[in-house]
């Protein structure tokens, strides 16, 4: 992941050094070689997903594509933070590594667990979740709102498995087990969301450049106090991911570019509204194609 990028463009390099040099190890070294296992780990991956997204966004900063607005997933609301200026990259590198680290710790392994709900309304897996939450007692919530045909809970693993089973009694298509960590954006996050808050109170941030998508309330954000508290509060809250990208087309966004590792957003952009341009960019071939899509 990246190292096309890196190999092609200096300015991409330049991110993943910056950030091997932010954390005081070589997260590169981890990137590009190894072992899966260790970049697995949460408190990892969040850096190496943010590191290289940036060194994207910045490769396409550099061939004249900059953005109006921006908007991320989950994670990827810190790297539009840092793309928008909000925040120092060096900074974000070290606190979502600290992020990664509080969530991983905040519930024992296999006590959690999360699972994606297909072609079911979000207001009836919303529904499956606070039933399952009344007849187990545990905790199980609506987590990523990723599109109208997609939604992911997650809570205690009882919980999740009872909501699951409900989900499927009201009509949905699927319901999968999620391979995960953690069970994140959820009310078992709170003692991640103490330490990430304890961390951004100790991080300059300015106003952003321009709007971004909070996960938490789906609308934009404009101001470093609103950016400080939408990346708080989206550690336990729902990713209204579709609420977000609504937002940005609201506010006359024309093409969506994907900066960073895979596509998975561009998927869901086409299940949200196929009529949005949706283009990325992960490695060279992709970053052509996108040039060249903007052009026309």
């Amino acid at each position: 992941m990246g190292i096309e990028l890196c190999r092609r463009f200096p300015v991409a390099a330049r991110t993943l050094a910056e950030a091997d040099e932010a954390l005081g190890f070589a997260l590169t070294k981890l990137i590009f070689d190894g072992p899966e296992e260790e970049l697995r780990l949460t408190e990892n991956t969040q850096p190496a997903i943010l590191a290289v997204s940036v060194a994207a966004a910045r490769v396409l900063a550099e061939h004249g594509v900059v953005p109006a607005l921006a908007g991320g997933h989950s994670l990827g609301e810190w790297s539009a933070q840092v793309i928008a200026g909000t925040m120092f990259f060096a900074d974000a590198v070290r606190a979502v590594r600290a992020r990664g680290r509080a969530m991983q710790q905040a519930v024992p392994p296999g006590e959690g667990a999360m699972a994606a709900v297909l072609s079911l309304e979000p207001a009836q897996v919303a529904e499956a979740c606070a039933e399952a939450a009344r007849e187990t007692g545990l905790v199980v919530a609506a987590a990523n709102f990723n599109s109208p045909a997609q939604t992911v809970i997650s809570g205690a693993l009882a919980g999740v498995e009872k909501a699951v089973a409900l989900a499927k009694a009201r009509g949905a298509r699927r319901a999968v087990m999620l391979p995960v960590s953690a069970p994140f954006h959820c009310a078992l996050m709170q003692p991640a969301q103490e330490e990430v808050a304890r961390v951004l109170d100790g991080l300059a941030l300015a106003n952003p450049r321009f709007p971004v998508a909070a996960n938490i309330t789906g609308s934009l954000v404009s101001t470093a106090a609103d950016a400080r508290d939408a990346l708080v509060r989206q550690v336990t809250g729902a990713v209204r991911w579709v609420d977000c990208v609504r937002a940005l087309a609201a506010a006359d966004a024309e093409a969506f570019v994907e900066a960073g590792p895979g596509k998975v957003l561009c998927g869901l952009m086409k299940q949200i509204d196929p009529a949005l341009r949706a283009l990325n960019v992960d490695d060279s071939a992709s970053l052509e194609k996108t040039l060249s899509e903007l052009a026309h």
